[in-house]
Order: structure tokens, then sequence, then C-alpha cells
């Protein structure tokens, strides 16, 4: 099922040249998704091109760059740099799951969205759900777990927003709803991978344990607006 491994060396480049081409914004060799789905760039070629950057950042004045270190007009500075595990994932997971996991809908966007912005401010925006599929796990009536889809390519979908609200930890929700979302991704003949923050021990452990394998380091630099 591998196809083009090599487009994981650059997966936001990939996925807004294939799957996620309607929100992808084109400047001069760089592709950046439209801000109100994710604030996610990077290059396609050798030399970047500044002005690029700029252009982008008149409708945002924060969003990331992945990849190797971007070249940046004064207007702009990094802010701070993310190196981030790329791990991937070859079979499904054979795992219980006893939880309900409920495929999320319009209906659920906006509580989605509190949540993710509630334990992992500054990535997920009023969009990102379009992006791709979305689970949950509910607990009286309220969305307490989630798991779900950001960039895409052919042979390729990124496991993300994986977050549970602090008050429901250490039930296993997470287990579940990655097992779940990944046997998902497999069932569209994809293979699953995700980032994750190479000092956020616990979550490596967890992919580890469900049998993600690291294939990279990823950077992710945050850019912003220079006062």
């Amino acid at each position: 099922m591998e196809i083009d491994e090599f487009k994981l060396d650059n997966p936001v480049w990939h996925s807004l040249s294939e799957s996620h081409r309607k929100f992808s914004l084109n400047y001069s060799g760089m592709k950046f998704y439209h801000p109100d789905y994710c604030t996610f760039g990077a290059s396609g070629v050798i030399d970047e091109f500044p002005e690029s950057a700029d252009e982008y950042s008149n409708l945002t004045d924060s969003f990331f760059i992945v990849g190797g270190k971007p070249r940046l007009s004064d207007r702009l500075k990094i802010y701070k740099k993310l190196i981030c595990l790329q791990m991937i994932i070859r079979r499904r997971i054979d795992s219980d799951i006893t939880e309900n996991i409920i495929p999320l809908s319009d209906a659920n966007s906006n509580e989605l969205y509190d949540l993710v912005n509630f334990v992992q401010p500054g990535y997920f925006r009023n969009k990102t759900f379009f992006l791709g599929n979305y689970y949950g796990i509910f607990k009286n009536g309220r969305l307490v777990s989630v798991t779900g889809e950001r960039m895409k390519m052919r042979g390729y979908t990124e496991v993300s927003a994986i977050v549970t609200h602090p008050d429901h930890t250490g039930k296993g929700y997470a287990k579940q709803l990655v097992a779940h979302t990944v046997n998902q991704i497999f069932t569209r003949e994809r293979i699953p991978f995700l980032h994750v923050a190479e000092t956020n021990t616990a979550a490596v452990r967890l992919y580890e344990k469900s049998g993600f394998t690291v294939r990279r380091k990823m950077s992710f630099w945050n850019i912003t607006v220079r006062k």
C-alpha cells in the first residue's frame, strides 16, 4: 500500500498539492493552508521567497512553516521552533474498543473547537474540522475526548487533534480513539501518520504502544509579525 513515502518529508506541500488543493493559497513557490482551516505552510523549492510569507502574514499574524529554516523579511520573525517526531504505522491496531465512539458532524464543530483549543491552544482553527473525519467520546452529553484527521495526500492521512479533557484523562479514551481513527484510515487504503512534539514523551509512548514508529524529525517554525 505504500506510495511515494518521500512525500512525507514535505507533508504540507504534498497535501496542498493533492487531496487538500482546494484549501491551498499559493505564493511564489510556497503553499499555505487558508488560515480559516490551518496555519501551516511549506516550500516546494530550494530557494524560498521571503515575500511569500509576507503575503500570507496579511491574513494571519501567526503561522507555521514546516520543514527547513525559512528565509524571512524584516517584517517577520521566528517566534519559536517546535521539533516534532513524525511517526507512521503500517498495520491496523488490534485493540479492544469499549467506549461508544461517535463520528462528529457540523453540529459538533463548535464543541470540538472549544475542546481542542482548551487543551492544545493555537493549532485548531474554526474550519479545521472540514479537513477530515473526526471522532469523539461523549460523557453526560459533553464531548470529552477526540481524535481526527488533518493533512491528506494520495496514500497517506495524518492523525491529529488527539485530545482529552483534563477531567477525563487516564481512562484510555485517547488509546481507543487513535485505534478507531487509524483503522478507519486503513479501511480507505491510506497509511496513517502523525506529528508529536518530541518532548511529549507520554504521548510518544502511547503511540509506540499502539504500533507507531518514528520515521523522522520535523521542524515547525512559528512565524509572527514583528511589532
